[in-house]
């Protein structure tokens, strides 16, 4: 791939943080016969499943892998870094035997039996989870197990060079601890030799000539030696990350508001390492619907299984690339806006003129830089707009409003299309229909509602959208409404049940002036028996 530097210019953040890592690679190159380009990583702790922000931090990652790429014209990869021999610290809620968890806290997850019985170790079946949650989505990356990378070596010299520093490593962490912690801290867990337990426990020596940690086991009073290399201990969580930064010579690490803290220390210490902290990006977290952080705990976010159930991928890595670094609400409500943000950019990047770079559209950097598909002709918004009218128990019932609207579109030629149907059935059983409240119309709006229906009499079935949409100004012109906005606020809430939606004129179209006609006359005669 050749490198356009003019990329450099393109206002989109993927560019931007790209040109971090470029210059950062420019001020610090690799090492003669290393491995060319930049390492892009990400890093998980696999005491629990994926979940929706492992696809944020995942996407937003390769997107600024992609850029970087372009824009240099250099290599690059990704790896994704399981710390998979991190000690169980307690047995999760959503796993079977329990019990047998409980006796085996302490342990590296890789030492651990499955509890599910498919694989190895439970740090195995978790990352196994892992790598089949970003195989789903098409990611590109080459995985990297904690356990692998000490027990193989590949850290020993790191681990050695941060026991010659160890004093100074301690003294990056010491001021962040209370006086207890403080105490007993060292960079360094030893596996225990008899329990396999990883162990949190102060350093009497730390001896690198000898490859030697010798500490005490608080229980027994017995005092260990323990190698410092070959997997026979691992770093504590911000020295490990510090570690794996030096170690492996990353270029590029972004992680969440909550770990500022954690990525300035991490940072020092690869510094005293004799190494240069990654490029880096800090993103906002999520809120649920009330703005209140939200947790795992208390279980007030949205799942990507639960998103994936309402709305395609794509929507998701919409929502997730739009403004990083802002903090955004997560719930159900902000699904079809992102489908149709999506979809609006998606067409954008198929009509892209040659004023401006298509790297400032979403849609680029979702697919890579292009994409064949048609999209969607109806706007997912509609789409519920009819589901909503027609009660749809299937997808079937809105092919049938499909090609009417637009003849020759089928589920075929359009798959993006047909997955909308289905999602947007979905949105409308679970969200729209237990919260659909028709209201009857007021004198000023019965009025205008009679005058719309005789108006729709006389209009051509064969109108398009926006003969209807000025159709319907006109006709709320001619009424004393304070506004226009509330003449539409009366067509959504009086003939559809809901408080907005889409472009009026567009949903006449899609669902037929006959259909309307009789939204019309069912509204004015509910509010005849009102």
């Amino acid at each position: 791939m050749s490198a356009d530097p003019s990329l450099r210019n393109v206002k989109a953040w993927p560019f931007e943080e790209a040109a971090k890592v470029a210059d950062r690679l420019a001020a610090a190159p690799k090492p003669e016969g290393g491995p060319k380009g930049a390492l892009f990583q990400t890093g998980y702790g696999p005491s629990g499943l994926p979940h929706i922000g492992t696809f944020g931090e995942v996407a937003r990652t390769t997107w600024v892998r992609r850029a970087f790429e372009r824009m240099t014209g250099l290599p690059a990869r990704l790896l994704a870094f399981s710390d998979d021999m991190d000690g169980l610290r307690k047995v999760p809620d959503n796993v079977p035997n329990k019990a047998m968890l409980a006796g085996y806290l302490g342990r590296p997850l890789t030492a651990i039996p499955d509890p599910f019985g498919t694989h190895d170790s439970f740090g195995a079946h978790n990352n196994a989870r892992l790598q089949a949650f970003l195989d789903t989505f098409g990611f590109d990356y080459e995985f990297a197990s904690s356990t692998e990378y000490y027990r193989s070596g590949r850290f020993d010299a790191a681990l050695l060079r941060m026991a010659e520093r160890h004093e100074e490593v301690r003294g990056v962490i010491l001021p962040t601890l209370g006086p207890d912690r403080r105490a007993t801290y060292s960079p360094f867990l030893p596996i225990h030799p008899e329990t396999g337990i990883v162990m949190q426990v102060p350093m009497e020596e730390v001896r690198p000539a000898e490859d030697l940690l010798v500490w005490t086991d608080p229980q027994t009073g017995k005092r260990h030696g323990t190698r410092i290399t070959g997997g026979h201990a691992k770093a504590q969580w911000k020295a490990d990350w510090a570690l794996r930064w030096y170690a492996l010579g990353v270029d590029y690490e972004m992680s969440g508001k909550d770990l500022i803290d954690s990525v300035r220390l991490s940072g020092q210490i690869c510094r005293i390492l004799g190494g240069t902290p990654p490029a880096g990006f800090t993103y906002e977290l999520f809120l649920d619907e009330q703005g209140q952080k939200i947790s795992k705990s208390k279980g007030n976010g949205l799942t990507i299984e639960e998103w994936l159930r309402y709305a395609p991928p794509e929507s998701l890595a919409q929502f997730m690339y739009g403004q990083p670094q802002r903090a955004k609400r997560l719930f159900f409500d902000v699904i079809p806006r992102a489908v149709d943000d999506y979809l609006a950019n998606l067409e954008k990047l198929k009509a892209v003129s040659g004023d401006t770079h298509p790297g400032t559209n979403p849609a680029w950097h979702i697919h890579g830089g292009s994409s064949n598909d048609p999209g969607s002709p109806i706007s997912f918004a509609m789409l519920l707009n009819l589901a909503s009218v027609v009660n749809a128990e299937g997808p079937e019932i809105l092919w049938g409003f499909i090609g009417r609207y637009a003849p020759g579109v089928t589920a075929e030629s359009h798959p993006m299309l047909a997955r909308l149907a289905e999602h947007a059935v979905a949105y409308y059983r679970d969200f729209v229909a237990p919260q659909k409240r028709h209201r009857p119309p007021g004198a000023l709006e019965r009025a205008a509602l009679e005058d719309l229906l005789g108006a729709l009499r006389t209009l051509p079935a064969e109108s398009d959208a926006e003969a209807i949409q000025t159709l319907l100004y006109e006709v709320g012109k001619r009424h004393e409404f304070a506004s226009l906005r509330d003449w539409f606020s009366c067509l959504y809430q009086v003939l559809l049940g809901q408080q907005e939606g889409p472009r009026f004129g567009g949903f006449v179209a899609l669902y037929g002036i006959p259909g309307t006609i009789g939204l019309i006359e069912a509204a004015l005669a509910r509010g005849d028996a009102a």
